[in-house]
């Protein structure tokens, strides 16, 4: 629980006699935050805040970001230090309990994913109400939702073994679902999950083998994706696990709230963003072409934006941002891409950012985004996989904040207030005299 500070806020409305004084709550790190719960009760007032960039919307102890100095930790550990000596199933592990598995446990809960991988069968069929050519995350949505159709012995939320169960159904069937979005776009055989490899192995296998032949498993690029579901797995109270905490607190099922957040992270502004640094890439078209989009970037008249390139949250480099500029270039060393167009066009407008003093002044330094979507196309993925393999990631992101949620006692309905500048109170008008 968060402590009370020992200052108080005093909020005075001019020209009255009206105060209130607000208390301040402090957390383990980061900034104190104002308690506001109580303002509309002494001054008849809500505070104003589009995009809730300034407030609190819940108490956590999940991630802490601290974008200014470039921090990422998930339960208090830096992300570098997951990323190079832990394993995405560990960190879900991590996410989901709130400490680092032992290995009699980080057994039992590998075992605990693995036994869940395969989805109803029914839910095959399900895949064939689409149009071939429907988006992944179209996909994703209404198979995720439609899993509390299939699952009705855990839907009690208020039951902890159910919470348990759902937590294991979810991250160990979204890389199925995912999957077979991509197979039924492209009109393949469904490949079935294999238990023998481990969780990132799984998707590559289930993504990209045939019946036809044997797959063999390449670890450099199984790790390189267990490194991208570890980088993405949480990221604090974002528009996707807001949408998943919203929907979560009005008592809906934990399918019913993941399938909301994957429906929040389709939008181009949150986990869209690998796919529209591909398209930029794109249009810039050959090297050439850099010197141009640079001065139409820079450009303020100019709608033309440099996608991949600074963040929302981070005002330094991007932690994620460094681990993956190393794994995009062992992944295209592994595969021996070196001729590339778009990679090489990548390759060039990193350099640029780094070194041009218009990019560094302003802290537009690569993002995360930027490194995974050359990675992920690179392994082979097209741009509209890859919000979906951010929704396999997240996944377990989301379900740690909803069960969070679930077990907080001071958790109510979300209801945010609004500064209302409509028309005010008006008589209705008979229509023959409008």
């Amino acid at each position: 629980m968060s402590g009370k500070d020992p200052n108080s806020i005093t909020i005075t409305v001019e020209g009255s006699n009206r105060s209130a004084s607000l208390p301040v709550l402090s957390g383990t790190i980061g900034p104190s935050v104002v308690d506001i719960r109580k303002l509309y009760n002494q001054l008849g007032m809500f505070t104003y805040d589009p995009g809730y960039g300034g407030t609190a919307a819940c108490e956590s102890k999940i991630t802490y970001i601290d974008g200014d100095a470039g921090i990422l930790l998930y339960r208090g550990y830096p992300i570098e230090q997951l990323a190079e000596q832990s394993t995405f199933l560990e960190t879900a592990h991590l996410l989901l309990n709130g400490e680092l598995p032992n290995e009699m446990q980080k057994h039992e809960f590998e075992m605990g994913v693995m036994r869940h991988t395969m989805v109803h069968e029914q839910l095959r069929q399900f895949y064939n109400g689409f149009r071939r050519d429907a988006h992944p995350m179209a996909l994703m949505c209404g198979v995720a939702g439609a899993l509390s159709a299939f699952y009705h012995d855990s839907l009690d939320i208020n039951d902890p073994e159910s919470r348990r169960i759902n937590a294991f159904r979810l991250i160990a069937k979204m890389p199925t679902i995912a999957a077979w979005a991509h197979k039924y776009n492209i009109g393949q055989p469904f490949m079935y999950p294999r238990n023998d490899l481990d969780y990132a192995a799984n998707f590559l296998y289930m993504f990209h083998a045939v019946p036809a032949e044997t797959y063999h498993s390449n670890p450099v690029l199984a790790r390189a994706m267990d490194l991208i579901l570890i980088l993405h797995a949480d990221h604090e109270q974002n528009a996707s696990t807001s949408t998943v905490r919203l929907a979560g607190s009005t008592g809906a099922n934990p399918f019913a709230c993941i399938a909301a957040g994957i429906a929040s992270l389709w939008g181009p502004a949150h986990g869209g963003a690998n796919e529209a640094v591909l398209k930029m890439l794109g249009e810039i078209g050959h090297k050439d072409n850099i010197p141009d989009f640079i001065a139409k970037v820079k450009d303020k008249h100019s709608h033309a934006r440099l996608m991949g390139f600074g963040h929302r949250v981070y005002k330094n480099y991007d932690p994620r941002a460094k681990i993956m500029q190393r794994t995009c270039h062992e992944v295209l060393a592994e595969l021996g891409i070196k001729d590339d167009p778009l990679l090489d066009l990548a390759v060039e407008l990193e350099h640029i950012a780094l070194h041009d003093p218009y990019f560094v002044e302003r802290k537009l330094y690569p993002n995360v985004d930027f490194y995974s979507g050359i990675i992920l196309k690179a392994m082979g993925f097209p741009t509209s996989m890859f919000t979906a393999i951010f929704a396999v990631a997240r996944t377990v992101g989301w379900v740690s904040q909803w069960r969070e949620m679930i077990e907080d006692p001071e958790v109510r309905i979300g209801r945010p207030r609004q500064l209302y500048t409509g028309p005010t109170q008006r008589d209705y008008v008979p229509i023959d005299r409008r």
